[in-house]
Formats: C-alpha cells, structure tokens, sequence
C-alpha cells in the first residue's frame, strides 16, 4: 500500500507539475510536451485518417493469404465438409497512404510537408482539409506552399484572431500594420511592394476600422493623405488635419483626380528627365512627396441618376483609372473602400479592379461584391469570405504581396484615436497647393480649401 500511495502521489505531482507549466509558460510547454505528443498521434493515426478522407490509392503488393480449401470426396460424402488451411503468396490490392513527411512545430500548430499519390492534385487536400482537421483536433487545416508532387498542409490549434494586439504604427515608410493574420504573424501592408488596394466589406464590417487603422499608421510618415467621401464627409472630415485635400462631391473628385492626374505626368517628366524609371530611384533631394489617396464609398463615383450624368462619370473614371495604372511608379497609391462593387456599376469599375492588386474582403452582404473582390484568385477564398460570420467584426480575407490569401484580422483603432493621431501630426501636413501647384478648393478644414 505504501509503494501505492507513493505512486499515486508521484502521478498528482507530474499531472500538477504539467498543469503548472502549461499555465505559466505555455510556448515551452508546447515545444517540449504537447507538440511531440501530436507528432505522435499524427503518425499512428494518418493511415486511417487518410483512408478516411479518400487519400489512399490502392497499390498491388506481394502477400501471403490464408485461403479455406474444402475437401470434398468419397469418405466426406455422409460427414460434414472438411475444410483445410493453406498461405498463398500472392498479388493483393492494399490501400497506401501518401508519404508523411516531417511536422515543423510553429508557435500556433504545425506544417507537415506530404507527398502526392500517383493522380492526386492540391485540391483533394483542399476538399479533405476540415474533415482531417477534426481527426487531429485542431482548429483548422490548411494547403499551403503547393510544389510540384508536394503540398504542405498547415494546422492551427487556436484561432489567433480571437483578440489581436498590434499598433499600426511601422518604422518604415509606406508600411503599416493594421492587424494579424491566422497564422500569428503581423499583417503587413507594404505600398511599395502592393500599391494600391482594394478594401469591401459591409456595414459593421469593420472597412472603416481598417481605414482608420491605416491612417492612424501612415499619419507620423512624411506622406500626402488625400480623402475622397462621398457620404458628404461625415467619414473623414474628422481627420482633415491630416489630409492634405478632402473632397465630398463627384464634381471636387473630378477636380481632385485631374490634379492627380497632371501631378503623375510632372512626376513622370521628372523622372524622363532624370533616367530613372521610378521615383524611387531619383536623388533622395528630388525625390517627390508619396500621396496615398483613400477612396469611401467608390461606388458613388459610378452611379448614374440619368444620362445627363453619364459624361461626368466617364471623365471620373477614367482618371482613376489612370490615377491607378501610373501611380505605382510614381508613388502615388489607392485604397478604394465600398460596400458595394460589383459589374453593374459599369466597366470602369472592372478595369479598376483588375489595377488593384491587394484584395481585402470583409463580410459583405451579396456574392456578386464577393466575387468581384476575391473571385479572380482562389475559389477556396471566396468560400472563406462567404463564412465570415456577422458577430466577427474586422476579421477579412487578404490576397495581397505573398501571392496567396490568408484570413486576418484588423485591430480595434477608434475615431477618437484616429483622430487624435491626425492632430497631433498635422504639422506633417503638405500644402495641396505647394504639392501640386493647383488652387483647388476640395473641402473644408483641408490645406487645400478656401
């Protein structure tokens, strides 16, 4: 009994001991204890989770069988049949699961690199990935880094955008961090690399969060923030401080654009001038002002009442349109926001779409947006956008630098912040008029209204 009572003694000290490690330093305790174990269990159950999942193909192996011969003649005629056992080497079907390779433990799960079967393609991964995530008992599982005759598959134990802690404010310029992505590291976005984006999302979406995460970011930066509202100002007539030009009417966004416009064309013989193909690449002294130009409510520039209207709608699109294929070079970026986009609103917003190359699709209300956000990449993102569920405010779908989509999740930035952010950096502010050399008038409490 006393050796009894010492080993149950020992038991509640290892299972508190564990308990304790896993509370106060749950990182180490998932790299020395957990992980392995999940090693383990992926290892002894994948051939039956595979087979489960429709991933094993059938291959023919040399195998001995037990076969029950009967033997049936004249002494057998009037007693019961005599059976006789006898091992036949012999070609057999046997299901083979693809090769495991392996785990590489990350901070949130793991990423197992497997082999394809002869037949096999990414996307049966793809269509098995939930029900392989419930035989591992993890929160999801996704295909990623898809090679020639490989696939990773990458499985997350927790869903990191529960709670995202992050300030938008980078170090470098053109660079912000509005949130996190599923995989628990910091969403990055990068103008230089993706110069315009384009950012949908419902009502109560969380679209205007990201907005003003990324102007509470790009507000310490020596950058031109340009507004474009077409809810009359209501959205960023609190940031004006900070906005070198705000327009509120289609007839100020067309003005607004034709100045973007003969500004893009001064920077271009500016750089003709120079032998630089980019702005990037002339004498830091010379170097031109980067303009991020922050579009709400795009929709509103392509709406029509009548035909009376259809002219000016032309002309508006057709200088974002050029706003968008030559502000890259140029340093001049978009981020269109709307609720609504779709092909409806005409083929000025389809050629627009195809210039924005950063995607951002929060939950929206009707497939066709969906679609024209996200429909061009992979379908498997679509059907993500389409499951955001509504109580879920900020969490999106972005398909942007790295070339694949990921779910991610903005962190909660208020008015109050953002605001507070454009007054304390308004003296960053450039003169739209100095900038420009214009006398536009776009709105009030901007350095280029009246």
């Amino acid at each position: 009994m006393t050796d009894f009572y010492v080993f149950l003694g020992a038991l509640v000290g290892l299972a508190v001991g564990l308990w304790a490690w896993r509370r106060w330093h749950p990182d180490s305790f998932w790299y020395g204890v957990a992980f392995p174990a999940r090693v383990a269990l992926v290892y002894l159950t994948w051939s039956h989770v595979a087979s489960g999942c429709g991933l094993t193909r059938t291959r023919q192996r040399w195998r001995y069988t037990l076969d029950a011969l009967p033997v049936v003649g004249p002494a057998a005629r009037n007693a019961a049949t005599v059976v006789q056992y006898k091992r036949q080497l012999r070609r057999v079907g046997v299901e083979k699961a693809p090769r495991l390779g392996l785990p590489r433990p990350t901070r949130l799960g793991w990423r197992v690199r497997l082999r394809l079967s002869g037949g096999q393609a990414p996307a049966d991964y793809e269509k098995a990935a939930e029900r392989i995530a419930h035989a591992w008992r993890v929160h999801s599982v996704r295909v990623v880094d898809v090679t020639p005759g490989h696939v990773t598959l990458w499985a997350t134990m927790r869903d990191p955008l529960t709670v995202v802690e992050v300030t938008p404010e980078t170090e470098e310029l053109l660079k912000v961090r509005p949130g996190k992505l599923e995989n628990g590291q910091d969403w990055i976005i990068d103008f230089r690399v993706v110069p315009h984006w384009l950012n949908a999302g419902a009502t109560q979406s969380g679209k205007s969060n990201l907005a003003n995460a990324i102007i509470k970011a790009l507000a310490p930066q020596p950058v031109a923030l340009v507004g474009f509202d077409l809810k009359g100002g209501v959205e960023f007539t609190p940031y004006a401080p900070r906005l070198s030009a705000l327009a509120t009417t289609r007839t100020q966004c067309r003005a607004l654009l034709d100045d973007l416009v003969a500004e893009l064309e001064d920077r271009m013989e500016q750089c003709r001038s120079h032998g630089a193909r980019n702005v990037w690449r002339l004498p830091e002294e010379l170097r031109p002002v980067p303009i991020v130009v922050l579009i709400d409510e795009v929709a509103e520039l392509f709406l029509m009442a009548d035909k009376s209207e259809k002219d000016e709608v032309a002309r508006t699109g057709t200088a974002l349109l050029r706003v968008a294929q030559l502000g890259r070079a140029f340093a001049v970026h978009l981020v269109v926001c709307g609720q609504r986009i779709g092909s409806d609103l005409g083929p000025g917003v389809t050629a627009l779409r195809a210039q924005l190359s950063g995607r951002v699709c929060h939950r929206v209300n009707d497939p066709e947006t969906a679609n024209m956000t996200l429909g061009d990449m992979d379908p498997a993102a679509l059907d993500a956008a389409r499951a955001i569920p509504a109580e879920t405010p900020g969490v999106c779908i972005v398909a942007g630098q790295d070339g694949s989509w990921h779910r991610a999740r903005s962190v909660y930035v208020s008015e109050e912040a953002a605001e507070t952010a454009a007054r304390d950096h308004a003296h960053l502010t450039p003169d739209w008029n100095d900038l420009t050399g214009s006398s536009l008038t776009t709105g009030p409490g901007c350095s280029a209204a009246a």
